[in-house]
Formats: C-alpha cells, sequence, structure tokens
C-alpha cells in the first residue's frame, strides 16, 4: 500500500526524464501507471463489497501517536478509483492537448504530485498523515493552476487558491489537534467508533467548526465559491481532473469520511444543509450568466458541490446514496464534458459559445461525445446522471426538515444544469456559422479518447447500474452511514413524484435555453451583491495583510542594528520584567556586605566608565572608558584571587582597546543623530535591562539545583591534573577544549590587528 500511495511521487521524479527521451509518447509510458494503480485498487473490490476493511499502518512518530496509516473501505475505494482512472486519462489527453509545450515534462510532474497527494488523502487513517497529503493537494494544485506562469491572470488566481485552501488547511489542523485530544487517538478508524463521546464533548463545537472550514474551503462552498471559477485559467486537462474527482471533492470526502464522528447533531445538520443549499443555488444562478464554457461549466460543479454537501448534511440513508450516486455521476459526465470543451477549444480557439456553431460537420466524434455526457448533465435517461437525480429527488421529499424548501431548490439548479447542457451540446454544433469561427478537423485520438471513456461510462452505468451498485456504491455508503443498507439502482421506478418534478425541471431547464439571450443579460445585470461579496472582501484582506507586511518590516526589519537591538531587549525586558521583577520580595538584601573601601573604589569605576563611554563625544575617550571597565573587572579578579581569569581579562580588554583605535581612529567625530525623545527611550530601555539582568544574577546566585561541583575540582586538583592551582587545572585540564577555543579567538583577533596594523603602513607608505 505504500508503495503504491507513493508510487505517483516517484514517478514524477522521472517524468521529465522520460518526456525529454520519448517526448509526447511519455504521456502514454506515464498514463501505466494509475492504470496499475487502478488495477491494484479494484482488486480490493470483492472483499469491500462484501464488508471487509483492510488496515495498513507504519511507524511515523508513534510516540506522538502519529503513524502512516491507511485504509481501504468503500468510501476510499470509490475515491481511488476515480482519481486513478481519470487520472490515466487525463495525462493521456494533456500529452495530444499540450503537444509541443515547452513545459509538458513540468505538467507531468505536477499532475503525477496531485494525483499522489489526493491519494493519500482519501487512504490515511491517520489526522496528521491526512492533513499533510491534504496541505501537499494545496501546494500541488497551486503548481497546476499557475502553471502558465508567464500570465499575470494565471499567478494570481493560483495564489488565490492556494491562500483560500491553506488558509482553511490550518483551521482543519486545529480540529484535527482537538479531536485527537478529545478521541485519545490519531487513528481516524478508532475515531469512528469514538462518534457518541466526541458530539457529547464541550468541544465539539469548536471542532466542527473547524474541520468544516477546511473542507468548504477546499470545496469551494459559499462563501468561499470564488476561487474555484478563477481557476479556469489552468490548461483544460487541470480543469477536469480538479472538478471532475479530486480537489474539489476533497472536501465532500472529508465531510463524509467524519459522518460518523461529527455528523447527526443539529449544528452539522444546520451548517451542512444551509451552505450546500446556499452554494447550489448560488453556483446555478452564476452560471447563467456565462458564456465562457469553461466558466459555465466550472460554477455548474459549484452548484454541484453544493448538493453534495446538503444530501451529506441532511445524513438520512437516502440522502447518503443519492449523494455517492451523484457523486460518480458528476464525476464521469464533467470530467467528459471539460474534456470536450478543451476540444473545441483546441480546434477553433474559442470558448465563447456565442462565437461557436455548425461545428457538427468538421467535429462529428466531438459533438457525439458532448451529447452523451450532456445527457447525464441533464439527467436525461439512459444516462446514469438520470438515476442520481431520481434518488436526489427522492431523498429531498423524505428529509425531516424543510423538504419542501430543499425540493423546490434542487428542481431550479436541475432545470440551470438541463439549459448547460443543451448549451454546451447544442449551441456549438447545430446552426449557422460565424463568420469569424475558425472551423478545424477533428481532434486527434489522444484528444477524444478520454472523453469518450468517461462519456460511455456515463451511458453504460445508466443502463446497467448493477455494474456499480454493489461494487462500489453499496459499499461506500455502507462505509459513512456504518451499518447495512438495501437498495436497488434502476432507470425506471414507475410514475412517481420524483418522475414528475424530473420532467418538471426538464421543462424549465428547456425554457431557460430557449430564452438563453434575456435570461443570460438579466442575470449580467443582477450585481447587487458583486462589489461586496467574497471576491471584494478577498482582495480587501489580501491588500490589508500586504500592508501590514509592509509596516511590520518597516519597523521590525529596517536594515538598522540599533533597532534590531532596541526591539530584542525591549521584547526580553516586556516578556519577563513581570515574572522577575515580582521575584524582587523574596531577594534577602538587609544582611550586611563584607566590602572593602578599596573593594568600593573598583566597584565604582565600572559604571563611571560606561557612563564616561556613553556620554563622551570621542570615540577615542569612549574606547578609553570601555576598557576602564574591563581592567576594573580584571581587578575584581585579582582582590579574590583568581589571577588567571585576571590576565585573560586584561589581555582581552588591552587587545580590544587597541583594535579598536586602530578601526576608529579616522573616523569622524560623532554626530547627534537621535532626537532627545529617542535618547530617553533608548536610556530607559538600557537600565530596565540592566535592572533585569541584576535581577537575574541575584535570582540565579540563590538557586542551587545541584551539588556544587567546585568540591570535585579541589579534590580532584592535585591527583588528576598534578596542579595545586585549581583555576588553572579548571582551565588547562578539565576545560582544555573551552580553553583552546578562548586562545583561537585571541589568535583570529591578533592576526586581525596586525592586519590593520600593515594596511596602515601601506597607507602611510605609497
Amino acid at each position: 500500500m505504500l508503495a503504491a500511495i507513493f508510487s505517483s511521487f516517484a514517478a514524477s521524479l522521472l517524468a521529465p526524464g522520460l518526456y525529454r527521451m520519448n517526448g509526447r509518447a511519455a504521456g502514454w509510458f506515464l498514463a501505466l501507471l494509475p492504470v496499475g494503480l487502478t488495477l491494484y485498487f479494484g482488486s480490493f473490490i470483492a472483499a469491500v463489497s462484501s464488508g471487509e476493511v483492510f488496515l495498513f499502518s507504519y511507524d511515523w512518530a508513534p510516540s506522538l501517536g502519529i503513524r502512516f496509516s491507511f485504509s481501504v473501505d468503500g468510501l476510499s475505494l470509490l475515491f481511488t478509483i476515480l482519481i486513478s482512472a481519470i487520472g490515466a486519462l487525463i495525462i493521456i489527453y494533456s500529452s495530444g492537448y499540450l503537444a509541443g509545450h515547452p513545459q509538458l515534462g513540468r505538467f507531468f510532474v505536477y499532475i503525477l504530485l496531485f494525483m499522489g497527494s489526493m491519494l493519500g488523502i482519501v487512504l490515511a487513517d491517520n489526522l496528521i498523515t491526512l492533513f499533510v497529503f491534504w496541505e501537499l493537494t494545496s501546494i500541488s494544485s497551486y503548481l497546476l493552476i499557475g502553471f502558465d506562469h508567464e500570465r499575470e491572470a494565471a499567478r494570481a488566481a493560483a495564489l488565490q487558491a492556494l491562500l483560500v485552501t491553506s488558509g482553511g488547511g490550518l483551521a482543519l489542523l486545529a480540529g484535527f489537534l482537538l479531536l485527537g485530544h478529545i478521541g485519545g487517538t490519531m487513528e481516524i478508524s478508532a475515531l469512528l467508533e469514538s462518534g457518541a463521546v466526541i458530539r457529547s464533548d464541550p468541544l465539539y463545537a469548536p471542532i466542527l467548526l473547524l474541520v468544516l472550514a477546511g473542507a468548504f474551503t477546499k470545496s469551494a462552498q459559499v462563501p468561499f465559491h470564488f476561487w474555484l471559477p478563477g481557476a479556469m485559467v489552468a490548461p483544460t486537462p487541470v480543469s477536469a481532473y480538479l472538478h471532475s474527482a479530486t480537489m474539489v471533492k476533497a472536501g465532500v470526502y472529508l465531510l463524509a469520511r467524519f459522518t460518523p464522528v461529527l455528523g447527526g447533531t443539529e449544528l452539522w445538520v444546520f451548517a451542512l444543509t444551509t451552505a450546500g443549499a446556499t452554494t447550489m443555488i448560488v453556483g446555478a444562478f452564476l452560471a447563467l450568466r456565462q458564456t465562457d464554457l469553461k466558466l459555465l461549466l466550472a460554477y455548474l460543479t459549484v452548484s454541484a458541490l453544493g448538493i453534495l454537501v446538503l444530501f451529506i448534511g441532511l445524513g438520512t440513508s437516502e440522502a447518503i446514496i443519492a449523494a455517492v450516486v451523484f457523486l460518480l455521476g458528476h464525476a464521469l459526465y464533467k470530467g467528459a464534458l471539460f474534456l470536450v470543451v478543451g476540444i473545441v477549444d483546441h480546434e477553433t480557439g474559442s470558448r465563447n459559445v456565442r462565437e461557436l456553431s455548425a461545428l457538427l460537420s468538421a467535429m462529428p466524434l466531438t459533438a457525439t461525445l458532448a451529447a452523451m455526457a450532456a445527457l447525464s448533465l441533464a439527467a436525461l435517461p439512459p444516462a446514469f446522471g438520470f438515476i442520481g437525480k431520481e434518488l436526489l429527488l427522492e431523498a429531498s421529499l423524505g428529509a425531516q426538515n424543510g423538504a419542501a424548501l430543499v425540493t423546490i431548490a434542487l428542481v431550479v439548479a436541475s432545470s440551470v444544469f438541463v439549459a448547460a447542457a443543451a448549451l454546451i451540446a447544442i449551441r456549438p454544433f447545430f446552426g449557422t456559422a460565424v463568420p469569424s469561427q475558425k472551423l478545424r478537423h477533428e481532434a486527434p485520438f489522444t484528444l477524444w479518447l478520454a472523453p469518450m471513456v468517461l462519456s460511455v461510462c456515463g451511458i453504460l452505468f445508466g443502463a446497467m447500474p448493477s455494474l456499480v451498485e454493489t461494487p462500489l456504491v453499496r459499499a461506500a455508503v455502507q462505509a459513512v452511514v456504518r451499518e447495512p443498507v438495501s437498495f436497488h439502482l434502476a432507470l425506471w421506478h414507475g410514475p412517481n413524484l420524483p418522475l414528475a418534478l424530473s420532467a418538471l425541471s426538464l421543462v424549465c431547464g428547456a425554457a431557460l435555453y430557449a430564452g438563453r439571450r434575456p435570461v443570460h443579460d438579466a442575470a449580467a445585470r443582477l450585481q447587487i451583491t458583486s462589489p461586496w461579496g467574497p471576491q471584494h472582501w478577498y482582495g480587501q484582506v489580501l491588500a490589508g495583510m500586504n500592508h501590514l507586511a509592509q509596516r511590520q518590516t518597516q519597523l521590525l526589519q529596517n536594515g538598522y542594528l540599533r533597532s534590531y537591538l532596541l526591539i530584542i531587549v525591549a521584547a526580553t525586558v516586556a516578556l519577563a520584567a513581570g515574572k522577575l521583577f515580582g521575584a524582587l520580595r523574596a531577594l534577602d538584601i538587609t544582611r550586611e556586605l563584607d566590602v572593602r573601601f578599596y573593594e568600593w573604589i573598583v566597584v565604582g569605576l565600572i559604571p563611571a566608565g560606561a557612563l564616561t563611554a556613553i556620554l563622551s563625544r570621542s570615540r577615542l575617550a569612549a574606547v578609553a572608558a570601555l576598557g576602564m571597565v574591563g581592567y576594573s573587572v580584571g581587578l575584581i579578579f585579582v582582590l579574590f584571587s583568581a589571577p588567571d581569569l585576571a590576565m585573560t581579562q586584561f589581555m582581552i580588554e588591552t587587545l580590544t582597546v587597541i583594535l579598536f583605535v586602530l578601526v576608529f581612529y579616522h573616523l569622524p567625530r560623532f554626530t547627534a543623530l537621535s532626537t532627545r525623545t529617542e535618547l530617553v527611550r533608548d536610556a530607559v530601555t538600557a537600565l530596565a535591562f540592566g535592572a533585569l539582568i541584576t535581577i537575574v544574577v541575584s535570582i540565579g546566585a540563590g538557586i542551587q539545583l545541584y551539588p556544587k561541583i567546585s568540591d570535585y575540582f579541589i579534590e580532584y586538583s592535585v591527583p588528576l591534573a598534578h596542579g595545586r592551582n585549581v583555576v588553572n587545572t579548571i582551565l588547562v585540564d578539565f576545560r582544555q577544549f573551552d580553553t583552546f577555543g578562548e586562545i583561537t579567538v585571541l589568535g583570529v583577533a591578533g592576526i586581525g590587528v596586525y592586519a590593520l596594523l600593515k594596511l596602515r603602513a601601506r597607507k602611510e607608505n605609497p
């Protein structure tokens, strides 16, 4: 299983080399991988349809509860077969559609990365594993959408998709962490058995909202729907793959997978049905305003995703059955229609439906494929889409709450689907030729193979639904509802209310198509909320983020070392002051100090030297004052019987003073660059930091976590180091590597001083 999942990532590494060696034929070779994956996952059908679930687990970070865990049940099996089978067709189609493109090898890399990421999502049985693959789909889709990176529109759309879906991904991660904390495990298969415990927990509502944020952004639910049509700047094979079986279905998969854990509550039903119904209507309405066939299909996808979310939210067995059947049918006809539109665009150079007409004689096969796929979109028999629509209407009529509203909304959306199907299947291929239209020949085999397979499957599964009923649909439904279900898929169930409503949608759709010009114009004029819609707010938020980043950079990363030091010191004081200043009460400052008068003099020289260095207007005087501070510290070492440390201190101070004098001697005099306010600010910050360090040292001096090590050095100085000077033995023997490092520093500094002296000599004697 691990090899199957990561094979796509491995193949992506080989794709560029394979393309350089084989050109367009590389697509056929690379398509063998998803074909093999389809056969591999297909080998699970018999066992999974009988109720078995396969679990695979590999260690990753077991101490944190993170494992590479994967499971194959009915739901994941349905998605894996769609992802791998359609992926094979897309790769073949791409080799013809992008033939001659200089970056075709790179495209194969991106599409294989994306396919592997999607397989990881639907097979993951660990929350963190799922999240990793979830984010990989965002990254790889960013690369695919922005494939034509020289176009500004492509870059903007790719960034928009990445920001929206990644933002939802962060919310999803937070929800997963809370879910794992409450459930006591990161394994999804175990969490599926703990639904009652999780739903009764006080954190259930935050978890649900966080998970929904991730699912809604990925599956383009209102108000996050705007990124999906923008992604249509991607090449048509990308659009077809994203819309049919992969990217946008990831959120739907997530909701279906976690239905046993989070579903069934009032909040779940309200959130999903409200978002789903709104998205269904908004997507259908926006589709009426489109003349670009890809944008038309994109908004139809938004509406279809709303339908799926709506029926998952209803949560009844009938609703889940309808959602699964509709999902399968949608993957077939939407992939085929996108690819057909790609053929039309490839051969005529246009996707605008008003610029296309009378293509039937030049492209009869493409017209036939468009008609077959449009049958499913319009839900006409014998297409599989007809079965899905009947089940949706039946489930909506049986909804526990708001059945009438759900049914009416579904009929309205279905009417738009019918009108769109007629627009795609009839308008470009019949009628009078448009004068400006470029008529070309039929598409090559590599272009019509994929839509032909998908269209034929859509008709075949409708005429013989038993082919997918038990092995795929029933197993997927049982994986969601977690109990055996009994249903039968058929084209004809006799005259009933769903059939009548379906006929009503056909009539309304035909009317919309007949009046398509005034309907389009009316919908285009209805832009009441557009200036304040989600696309507008996305732009405002993005501009605000950029402005904040600029201001933050000006403040925190302005290139001035003094600003960096000020920020670091001020942040340290602000974060630690409250805790440490509160510890002042614990310090004993009443005891008498045994300090002699000459020790007070030495101690007084240190702040006097520091103050002189600050106030001096001469660099040499400031350097001399700093030297006084260093030599005073050395005198303290002498007074407290540490001559070795004193000698080291004297050497360092002497070297430092010489170095500073040589460097600063030729610089101009100090100039007052700081205002009085800035000087006061710096003085307060410095005093606060000095007080903080004083408190830290004072508190640290009174803390003894472990026995003193000085006794060890005193005891073993002679027997181990053969020396009676304890400080010497510590520096030379016990801590010899530290001393060696200090000597090295001194040596490097000495070399620097020598180099400066030689440089000065050359300047004086040119």
